[in-house]
């Protein structure tokens, strides 16, 4: 099978779909088993299985509901043959709102390695995408 970067870019939409759906397996089904996934936070899981046990508890409680919007792909590329980095955004809908705050949008890094003939993502980073105006004024905030 042929290393697509067809194949490669679609990784973060059908996550996005899967969070969609509330389905965290299909959420984490081309991770790596020993992937490592940092999220905004600073949460740091280093393999699939604790990604899903992670994130089954929050799909349960504080997130369920939630939805992934705007997402898109801005690149796709092979670094070397059989790696290859996906830059991806999407924003987060707590239930309920139509359109998420400024402060809810992300972007995220994926690293993936060809295995078995597919893309497995072996690394993924997720930032808050926020403009200087934005980080300006959360600076001002006092710290809780």
């Amino acid at each position: 099978m042929e290393q697509s970067l067809e194949a490669l870019g679609a990784i973060p939409l059908l996550m996005n779909e899967a969070w969609n759906r509330g389905d965290v397996d299909g959420f984490l089904a081309d991770f790596a088993d020993d992937v490592v996934f940092v999220e905004p936070e600073g949460t740091i899981y280093t393999s699939r299985e604790e990604a899903l046990r992670g994130h089954r508890v929050l799909m349960d409680t504080v997130l369920k509901g939630t939805k992934l919007v705007h997402g898109e792909v801005k690149f796709a590329r092979l670094v070397s043959p059989g790696v290859g980095v996906v830059h991806s955004r999407a924003a987060f809908l707590m239930p309920g709102e139509d359109e998420p705050p400024a402060t809810r949008y992300s972007m995220q890094l994926f690293v993936a390695e060809w295995r078995d003939d597919r893309w497995v993502v072996v690394a993924l980073e997720t930032a808050r995408l926020l403009s200087m105006d934005m980080m300006a004024f959360l600076e001002t905030m006092p710290a809780s």
